[in-house]
């Protein structure tokens, strides 16, 4: 016996660059903004992070 989902409400992906934003209500557009501010501000912080350990290493290996 195999149970269905058909009854369950469908989940919205998860947002991604280039999407198709028609169907996006003014509150989830504004959600999506905060989303992406966000992540960008986590990328920002990552290459920090990865530039200084880069630094590290070439002091280390360079004399």
């Amino acid at each position: 016996m195999t149970i269905l989902d058909d009854d369950q409400p469908t989940k919205r992906p998860s947002a991604h660059p280039g999407e198709n934003l028609d169907d996006l209500s003014v509150e989830e557009l504004r959600n999506r903004v905060e989303l992406y501010r966000q992540e960008i501000e986590r990328l920002e912080r990552e290459v920090v992070a990865k530039e200084k350990h880069l630094k590290a290493a070439d002091s280390l290996f360079r004399r």
